[in-house]
């Protein structure tokens, strides 16, 4: 495994980190689950990837996970990176949802209950609500690391004229953003690449190089575009795929028939070098500067093991960035 340094911390992270937003959950199998995180550390990737709201249920996820910890790493317990998150809605009423410190704190409380942990690695904010003043959110993390819920902060998915500002207030109170974490992939490559103030015509960085500039680490989501970016739909969307459910967050009009061909390109040029198409795609994620680590999901040891055979191949040449970068500028991805 390779391991890369969090920004300007002492922190070093695997370059794949484990995610478990999908099939962790009480409705997923147990045995699977628990042989995926085991297999996961025994390679060498001890970052795991939680927020209060991971399941289905909400919540089932950090309890399998803190059930699987004690059952079967307890005593690598400091071998171990845990993060978690919190500001999606997580239970009934007006303090179950948000990034006001009520629910952060609460939150924060609660995914420790459900662990059986004194102490996450990281907590994150898990999104800019839209309402609360970023001083608020900030302060509940500063104030959430102080009491020792946690040992670092992060900010998830924030506008990037906001993240700055994240940055600023946590460093002022001597917290600084350890991570900061973004939906990224080949087919979402916004938050990876410079844009263009329309108003005044002023080139601006991306959020990846905004958190290096800042000293913050980098950490992608989704890096395989929920299956978009693998074999599974290269003939159209198979009838057991997430697109093919009613419910997810992959839907049947994600597939466009522009991504489809774009994934088929694609696959060729992964094909030349050697690999599947999920494991280019997380090397061609790696390679950039600022990239600290890729939080993969998987379904299976075999899935996992698959994604970890990216480390075998993580250089590109010119003449594979180029037509790499052929295919996603010739279409409406």
């Amino acid at each position: 495994m390779e391991y890369r340094y969090c920004g300007n911390s002492g922190i070093q992270l695997p370059v794949l980190s484990l995610g478990l937003w999908h099939n962790f959950g009480s409705v997923d199998d147990f045995g699977v689950a628990t042989d995926m995180i085991v297999k996961a550390f025994d390679a060498g990737v001890c970052h795991f990837d939680l927020a209060n709201n991971y399941g289905p249920v909400p919540g089932s996820a950090e309890e399998n996970f803190g059930l699987i910890l004690r059952e079967n790493l307890r005593s690598h317990r400091d071998e171990i990176f845990i993060s978690t998150k919190a500001g999606h809605e997580m239970w009934p009423g007006v303090y179950g949802n948000g990034s006001s410190r009520k629910n952060l704190i609460a939150s924060c409380n609660q995914s420790l209950h459900r662990m059986g942990l004194d102490y996450v690695d990281v907590f994150y904010s898990h999104r800019y609500d839209g309402v609360t003043p970023i001083e608020e959110t900030m302060q509940a993390l500063v104030d959430i690391v102080r009491s020792g819920k946690a040992l670092y902060a992060g900010i998830s998915k924030y506008p990037r004229d906001l993240q700055l500002k994240c940055y600023e207030y946590l460093r002022a109170h001597d917290v600084p953003c350890l991570l900061s974490q973004y939906r990224a992939s080949m087919f979402v490559r916004e938050p990876l690449l410079p844009i263009t103030d329309s108003d005044h015509g002023n080139t601006m960085h991306s959020a990846m190089q905004v958190a290096k500039e800042e000293g913050s680490g980098f950490i992608a989501f989704s890096p395989l575009a929920q299956g978009l970016l693998t074999d599974k739909y290269l003939k159209g969307i198979p009838q057991n795929s997430r697109a093919a459910k009613s419910t997810g967050f992959l839907q049947v009009s994600q597939v466009t028939p522009e991504r489809i061909d774009a994934a088929r390109l694609l696959n060729e040029i992964a094909r030349r070098r050697g690999q599947s198409l999920a494991q280019m795609s997380l090397a061609w994620l790696l390679r950039h500067e600022g990239m600290t680590s890729v939080i993969i999901g998987t379904s299976s040891v075999a899935q996992l093991e698959d994604n970890l055979r990216t480390l075998d191949n993580l250089t590109f040449s010119e003449e594979e960035l180029t037509a790499i970068d052929a295919v996603l500028s010739s279409q409406s991805l």
